[in-house]
């Protein structure tokens, strides 16, 4: 997996799929999620554990759902999303998407999503904004 933009003085470490469905990295402060599926109810319970265990080493301020690898996200992803935003807002983290499909974009404006995440077209004007 290459390594996008680090900092040398941010290493970056990268978490393998291990089956869950997505691709883990934090760089600086940053957790990368890159999904390599739909962001349903079959991945949500593990992506979030997952999640929830970086976040909780207390590197994590700022999380990017990467969607390039993502066609379609249900309520559960929308539940995963929300829940890591709550976590990280307390400590003034932001969470970000990127790569969104029309069809993700819509449930995303549908939910009001977008009221409290910000969408970027790459993870690397993501991580320039955070």
């Amino acid at each position: 997996m290459e390594k996008r933009n680090v900092k040398q003085n941010e290493p970056a470490t990268d978490f393998k799929n291990n089956g869950i469905g997505a691709h883990f990295e934090v760089v600086g402060k940053c957790l990368v999620i890159r999904l390599d599926q739909e962001l349903d109810h079959h991945i949500a319970l593990n992506l979030r554990e997952k999640a929830d265990k970086l976040i909780e080493r207390g590197n994590v301020k700022n999380i990017v759902f990467d969607f390039e690898r993502s066609g379609f996200m249900d309520s559960s992803g929308i539940g995963v999303i929300m829940g890591r935003y709550k976590k990280v807002i307390f400590t003034g983290g932001k969470v970000s998407v990127t790569s969104v499909n029309s069809a993700v974009d819509r449930i995303f404006r549908l939910s009001g999503l977008y009221k409290i995440i910000e969408k970027y077209e790459t993870i690397q004007d993501a991580l320039k904004a955070m």
